[in-house]
């Protein structure tokens, strides 16, 4: 009897050691992959204030909060399963997917472009102003918003399973939910403080005295300036994010001829200015990446334009 407890105590022991082990291990790759991620989550970051700019400040964080749903809606339900289905059964087609998203990226970034410098707006510019039901208009940007995260988290949920790809069925699992909920608490816990900033500022300059008020009085002088850079940032980000997938995944299907010319070019450029070299490298590769994503956007906003076009004559014809 008293043997046989000992037996049971050891076992248990024996599970709790290994259950730990595990538990280790899946922290540390999860770290990993968090860090080998970060450069799609500083996009995501940059992207999502811009779905809350033009939206009454009552409706900002419910907003953000209805898109960190969304978001992890995204990474636990969908991607997740169908990494783990992917990454078993056909890993293959992960890239080319991966590819199509950023194509998407491409063309929501060039979207964007064009409506920067366009003399005129167009009807989704339009709807962003007046004349547009509040909740009609809410319901717009969180979708639109949901769909760029679910491009932006398939590509964050690729990299953290290309980064435990070694590991059992149940590590990449946890790891890949981890990393999803790490990340999405992350991301929009730093886009709910940049929205409210100017709320918090406001509060300050109220409440506060001397050093205080003049930090609030910052906050809302700053905080508009901020939103507008990020607009501009989140665009960029996206043209970047696209054009690196597109071309990363060309160089993953056998086509190296893009990804060498932009490493040559960068190479060549760090060479020829000698100062921060790391630095110089890296944002000339980020430009010219940028510079396909630009390319590939303005086709597809091209091709999609050429389709509606063909429809529009085509219904004509038909009345």
């Amino acid at each position: 009897m008293a043997t046989g407890l000992i037996a049971l105590l050891d076992d248990v022991a024996a599970i709790a050691k290994l259950a730990a082990s595990s538990l280790d291990d899946v922290a540390a790759q999860t770290a990993k992959a968090s860090v080998k991620a970060a450069g799609v989550v500083i996009d995501d970051t940059a992207v999502t204030p811009t779905y809350v700019v033009g939206l009454s400040p009552s409706r900002e964080l419910p907003i953000i909060g209805r898109i960190a749903l969304g978001s992890l809606r995204n990474k636990l339900i969908f991607l997740l399963p169908i990494c783990l289905l992917l990454g078993y059964f056909a890993p293959w087609i992960i890239m080319p997917l991966l590819m199509i998203g950023g194509a998407y990226l491409c063309f929501e970034g060039a979207e964007k472009l064009h409506g920067m410098f366009s003399s005129h707006r167009d009807e989704h510019t339009e709807a962003s102003g007046r004349g547009v039901d509040p909740a009609q208009l809410e319901e717009q940007k969180v979708a639109g918003a949901i769909r760029t995260d679910f491009i932006l988290s398939a590509e964050i949920m690729a990299l953290t399973l290309a980064g435990v790809a070694a590991s059992n069925l149940p590590t990449q699992a946890a790891v890949l939910a981890a990393v999803g909920v790490l990340i999405t608490v992350a991301v929009y816990g730093v886009v709910a403080l940049i929205v409210k900033a100017d709320d918090i500022g406001l509060h300050l300059v109220k409440r506060g005295s001397g050093a205080t008020r003049a930090l609030g009085r910052g906050l809302v002088v700053g905080t508009p300036v901020v939103l507008e850079i990020l607009a501009v940032v989140g665009t960029a980000a996206m043209l970047w994010v696209g054009g690196s997938i597109i071309i990363h995944g060309l160089a993953e299907l056998g086509v190296h001829g893009p990804e060498l010319s932009v490493e040559h070019a960068a190479e060549h450029v760090r060479e020829a200015l000698v100062i921060l070299p790391a630095i110089v490298e890296w944002l000339t590769s980020s430009v010219l990446q940028g510079l396909l994503g630009i390319a590939v956007g303005a086709v597809v906003v091209g091709a999609l334009r050429l389709l509606q076009t063909f429809r529009s004559d085509h219904n004509e014809h038909k009345t």
